[in-house]
């Protein structure tokens, strides 16, 4: 089973219930999908063992060869070509690898070079299988890296994918193929505001999911009124507890101070396993 732990917005305890499951669990992978900040690994203390570059292909023109045409930035939608009088300009940050201007091109003037814009790293800690990827500072494509971390995803162990925060292209490149989305929210504005918009996307890319509500208690009851008209179902409630915080604060997972919301993730966890299948 691939599970998916995403939120519509940062803070409200996604990456706290990725790594209190994968650690109250015997077996399984966790992905940490979060390139553009990781930080399972503060939890998990996995021991890293290989470290892999994560690469893209972006275009090369040879000036010799180029006939200044402008059929390559034409053709681009991501504005990553442009035609100037001095002659076409490449903007390697802003190309998405489709290979499109080297098929336009006339005369055969592009080719392709790989740049470096991250790494994916492996370790293990006991029963966990972990992965993590990590963005190289003034990159802006987490999508190739998510990619090449879902590529670690094995058919004989269940994996849990902790997602990019928000609903951004990451988060969907994340989601997409999981059996199960729990989505983690918190009884704020902002919190009821931001799931609304990952339940929508999550229903336009029919995977099923389920709400788990963290920090209970410092709002109002306006989430579970709206899941309980919505029929989504509220798997967990997590209260607001200072001790929780202070954990998290100090890298602690909190799973050996509550025992009780282990299990109570365990359960869920193997409820979801049996429904998917």
């Amino acid at each position: 089973m691939i599970l998916s732990i995403a939120s519509g917005k940062g803070g409200t305890g996604k990456t706290t219930v990725s790594v209190n499951l994968a650690l109250s669990l015997d077996r399984v992978q966790l992905i940490d999908c979060d390139v553009e900040e990781p930080n399972d690994n503060i939890f998990i203390k996995a021991n890293m063992e290989n470290t892999q570059d994560v690469n893209v292909e972006i275009p090369e023109i040879d000036y010799e060869k180029c006939l200044s045409c402008g059929k390559c930035a034409d053709f681009c939608r991501f504005n990553a070509i442009i035609d100037l009088p001095s002659g076409i300009k490449v903007f390697p940050g802003l190309c998405h690898s489709c290979g499109g201007c080297k098929l336009v091109c006339p005369n055969e003037a592009i080719s392709w070079k790989d740049k470096k814009i991250g790494i994916i790293r492996k370790g293990t800690n006991e029963g966990i299988s972990f992965f993590e990827g990590i963005l190289d500072i003034g990159e802006s494509r987490p999508t190739p890296i998510i990619k090449s971390l879902k590529y670690q995803i094995r058919a004989d162990i269940d994996t849990i994918l902790d997602c990019p925060p928000g609903t951004s292209c990451s988060f969907l490149e994340t989601v997409n193929g999981s059996n199960f989305c729990i989505l983690v929210t918190e009884p704020t504005p902002f919190g009821f505001n931001d799931l609304k918009i990952a339940l929508e996307a999550l229903k336009e890319m029919h995977i099923p999911f389920g709400v788990i509500i963290n920090r209970d208690g410092i709002g109002d009851d306006e989430i579970e009124i709206f899941c309980k008209n919505e029929r989504i179902p509220v798997l967990l409630k997590i209260p607001y507890n200072k001790d929780i915080a202070k954990l998290y604060s100090k890298g602690e997972p909190f799973i050996n101070y509550f025992p009780e919301i282990s299990e109570q993730l365990v359960l869920i966890f193997n409820n979801i396993k049996g429904m998917v299948k």
